[in-house]
């Protein structure tokens, strides 16, 4: 039976951990806080040299709790060279994110798409990236991440809070949680695995996304902001091709936008 070990037990690690342990697999997961098979911050070097027992594969998907630089550099590049330090290159899948794809034309981008980010906390997760790649690891770039409570695009709609930026032609990129892990399943069990693969459902421009919830609840579309809304990790927009993880067999639960926010709604 392969083993597994999970590296940060949030939001994204029960999906994995459900995943993977459903089809078959030997499954620990690991965390800073309580709930977890093992107690650990990834961040301390020698917490995570003390980590016990020999892993097949190791997913390093701590999240960083919206943090700046400093909480970025830790979380992810000092973590990923800490897990290196323990566990063999080859067995370490970093999960990373779309952003490092700064393009801003609304055309597509693929695994093979200059990503060179042009904010602070993008470089860094491209750091981290290399350290996993250049260790003979592979990389995981999810596009936005939602699922059971974590729609914020529904929720600013149903407060009325929500905004276009400018026109709305800026394009936007989902996946929600469950469908993010049976991805990174995919991705464990191909042989032999690629380096970098795009986790990405479906792309959808902003105003397309807004009409289709503003139809489902029979509410007004947003007006527009002015300009940009600013985001840590850039203001990009392009459409994130996923042909290569679709290649190994990955179909998404929720391809289009609104049956993942329905979803969410419902808790799932």
């Amino acid at each position: 039976m392969a083993k597994l070990l999970i590296a940060g037990y949030g939001f994204l690690g029960v999906a994995l951990k459900r995943e993977f342990a459903a089809a078959g697999w030997d499954v620990t997961t690991l965390s800073r806080s309580e709930g977890a098979d093992i107690r650990c911050d990834l961040t301390v070097s020698e917490q995570v040299a003390a980590i016990p027992g020999s892993y097949d594969l190791v997913i390093q998907c701590a999240a960083s709790g919206g943090g700046g630089e400093d909480a970025y550099r830790a979380v992810y590049l000092h973590a990923a060279q800490n897990l290196l330090g323990s566990f063999a290159g080859g067995g370490v899948i970093f999960v990373s994110s779309t952003s490092v794809y700064p393009q801003t034309d609304h055309n597509e981008v693929t695994e093979l798409s200059p990503a060179e980010p042009v904010t602070a906390t993008g470089k860094i997760l491209r750091q981290a990236e290399d350290v996993v790649l250049g260790s003979g690891g592979s990389v995981a770039r999810l596009s936005g991440l939602y699922g059971p409570g974590r729609c914020h695009i529904l929720k600013a709609m149903l407060k009325g809070s929500a905004r276009l930026d400018g026109d709305g032609r800026r394009m936007m990129n989902f996946v929600h949680r469950d469908d993010a892990a049976t991805a990174l399943r995919c991705m464990a069990e191909a042989s032999p695995r690629a380096s970098i693969y795009n986790v990405s459902a479906g792309s959808v421009s902003q105003r397309e996304c807004y009409q289709s919830l503003a139809d489902h609840f029979a509410l007004p579309l947003p007006p527009s902001a002015e300009g940009d809304v600013p985001r840590k990790r850039g203001n990009s927009s392009k459409c994130v091709a996923n042909d290569l993880i679709k290649g190994l067999g990955w179909e998404p639960q929720y391809p289009d936008f609104l049956s993942m926010a329905l979803a969410c709604d419902r808790g799932e």
